[in-house]
């Protein structure tokens, strides 16, 4: 099965490749010291210092992997190329929860762009499946740990 393609703009792209630059040149150059040193210390079966830093050599390589493969399977969306009818990647959707009657507004974004106190959501969670491909009026149903909310979709539009 082909692994599924990662929408992002340019900037969250270049985003994630300084994050990925900033931990391949930078902090596993630090970790690769933190071992080395460690290691001058002697016995390295009671060594502390050195299985911490060998610790946090994997988790890093780990993040440094999962980074790689993000933009490997990276693509950049032209938001001029995209409906502007519909909720895309991109938009930023103001909806109506039905049972409560607030409203409340997401901008649907790729990895390296979500923040979630700024309502900057990833297309690929749960509110971002459940809003994608509405239209105007429509109503969306989203299912996510607290429970299903049902939204009217009341405005898209595309911030610059």
């Amino acid at each position: 099965m082909a692994e599924e393609r990662v929408p992002m703009t340019r900037e969250g792209y270049e985003k994630l490749k300084a994050d990925l630059d900033r931990m391949q040149y930078v902090e596993m150059i630090e970790v690769t010291k933190r071992i080395a040193s460690a290691r001058e210390l002697g016995d390295l079966g009671e060594n502390a210092e050195y299985h911490a830093a060998r610790e946090d050599q994997g988790m890093l390589q780990a993040r440094i992997d999962s980074l790689n493969g993000k933009l490997a399977r990276a693509y950049i969306v032209d938001r001029s190329s995209l409906p502007d009818d519909t909720v895309v990647f991109g938009a930023r959707v103001r909806i109506k929860n039905l049972a409560s009657g607030d409203e409340e507004v997401y901008e649907l974004v790729g990895p390296g762009q979500e923040d979630y106190d700024n309502n900057k959501i990833l297309t690929t969670s749960p509110r971002g499946q459940g809003l994608l491909g509405k239209k105007l009026g429509e109503m969306a149903e989203v299912t996510i740990p607290r429970g299903t909310f049902r939204y009217k979709i009341l405005e898209i539009t595309f911030p610059q």
